[in-house]
């Protein structure tokens, strides 16, 4: 059984016993299981930690309904699976457990998803419909095939702050839609200053941040990484951010287009293949001798060889490997958009013109008019990307298409130089970017490559959970349809 070799792989038993060490010399008393539902939100359940040893081993049981975040669809049914089905088999990472910097009673861990060990089929065999360990076994399979070729990804996550009403609804953004305005992003210097202390103790890597122009809208980086890594760290600073806007009385907004008329919140990801490379510790600020969680979250990858760098003349053309990858991904942008952009309310922000958000199914060198740049020698930027990802789907989408571009040498034509809308009117035929979560879900659904990247179970649910969301959208009145039709005639 997948299970039982996962849970008695070799060097499992010292990290059992090194987290009880880390436990008792933290004072942890309580822990939190958590695994990643198909939407990316954060699910799981909490036990005492005297409780470590046995969990650990046996794991914990909950429906499989919790990967879908245990919603019903628009006719009151649960969604992805009924009340009928069995329970899944949570498994603690002990090399995730990391203390909460906000309540230091309290230790998360990641979680690896299995069939219960009692089903007729495949029994104790890795759930489909865990995003999280699907990523890591289509990462090392698509290493294994290509000559240890992986993937680093870095993020930048853009998000808004807003203020509350008396009712506690949101109330516009905290700042000024003024971008790269220092006076702006000082106004919200506790709360990011919060979010830097937390995510350094979590271990990330912080580099930079600005205000972006939306109200309240910043952007917090961290150092790029192996792709689960990133997608990792991308669940903590959401819940980071979620629990300082609890300290502040704000809301952490990670929709994607909470107002019109300003920039909405993107999330490009920054890509690069690269053979080779080792871990280093990075212990981001925290003692290096006696870190507040197990040593792997602090580590990052570096060195190797990045297969994007070029290999000839023009500094701007990335390596033959690079580019048939990119092939893949531009090959594919228009279902990777169903990934990328989730949401009904993603696609006002393509929508909403003249906020730099791509439309086209293109790349270029440093062209933010197009789906996929080049953002710096080496690394190609993800455009089609925004806040409300499920950072796991999107790199296991990525992977799929990049290994079809390598796997057919496919071509991603000639980096457009030009402003897209500009060579357009020059005559240049470019395919449009779906404009709809509809239009998205419908290109996903005839782009089998794609779909590689949701195994299993994992498209049916991805499927059934975004096109009820889509037919909520259509099966609702809203107040622009009231303002326009209702008093049309006569």
């Amino acid at each position: 059984m997948d299970i039982e070799n996962f849970v008695e792989a070799d060097g499992r038993d010292a990290q059992i016993k090194e987290v009880r060490a880390k436990i008792d010399e933290l004072g942890i008393e309580y822990l939190y299981l958590q695994f990643v539902s198909v939407t990316g939100k954060i699910m799981g359940k909490g036990i005492p930690a005297d409780h470590w040893e046995s969990v650990a081993k046996k794991g914990f049981q909950l429906v499989y309904g919790a990967t879908v975040n245990l919603f019903t669809n628009r006719h009151g049914e649960y969604l992805g699976y009924g009340p009928e089905a069995a329970e899944l088999v949570g498994i603690p990472e002990p090399e995730t457990m990391m203390q909460l910097p906000w309540d230091k009673r309290i230790a998360r861990f990641y979680c690896t998803l299995f069939r219960n060990r009692e089903e007729k089929e495949d029994p104790g065999g890795f759930l489909t419909s865990d995003c999280r360990g699907n990523l890591r076994r289509l990462h090392a399979d698509f290493a294994g095939k290509h000559d240890g070729l992986r993937l680093r990804m870095g993020t930048e996550p853009e998000m808004m702050w807003l203020k509350k009403d008396e009712n506690g609804k949101p109330a516009g953004g905290f700042s000024k839609p003024y971008c790269y305005h220092i006076d702006q992003f000082e106004s919200l210097r506790p709360v990011y200053m919060k979010v830097m202390e937390y995510s350094r103790a979590m271990g990330l890597d912080m580099i930079q941040g600005d205000h972006e122009d939306a109200p309240g809208q910043l952007e917090l980086n961290w150092m790029f990484d192996d792709v689960l890594r990133n997608a990792d760290r991308l669940t903590t600073y959401r819940q980071i951010c979620a629990q300082v806007a609890r300290e502040f009385n704000l809301i952490a907004c990670f929709m994607t287009k909470p107002f019109m008329g300003v920039s909405a919140s993107g999330c490009h990801h920054n890509m690069s293949l690269w053979r080779g490379g080792e871990d280093h510790l990075r212990p981001t600020g925290n003692d290096p001798e006696n870190l507040p969680g197990m040593s792997e979250n602090y580590m990052y990858v570096s060195g190797g060889t990045n297969t994007f760098m070029p290999d000839g003349d023009d500094v701007q053309m990335p390596g033959k490997a690079g580019l048939a990858a990119i092939g893949g991904i531009v090959h594919h942008l228009r279902a990777l958009t169903a990934i990328g952009s989730s949401t009904v309310n993603s696609y006002r922000r393509l929508w909403d013109t003249g906020f730099w958000a791509p439309v086209f199914a293109d790349w270029g060198f440093q062209n933010r008019t197009t789906g996929l740049r080049v953002s710096a020698p080496g690394r190609f930027e993800y455009r089609s990307v925004d806040s409300m990802v499920n950072p796991y789907l999107m790199g296991a989408a990525i992977l799929a298409a990049a290994d079809d571009g390598i796997d057919n040498s496919l071509d991603p034509g000639e980096p457009e130089e030009r402003n897209i809308y500009e060579a357009i009117e020059a005559g240049k035929d470019v395919k449009k970017l779906p404009m709809s979560l509809g239009e998205a879900l419908e290109a996903l659904a005839a782009d089998e490559v794609v779909q590689r990247g949701l195994p299993g179970e994992m498209y049916r649910l991805y499927h059934e959970y975004k096109w009820d969301e889509w037919e909520r959208f259509m099966h609702t009145v809203t107040e622009w349809d009231q303002d326009t039709y209702m008093e049309c005639l006569p």
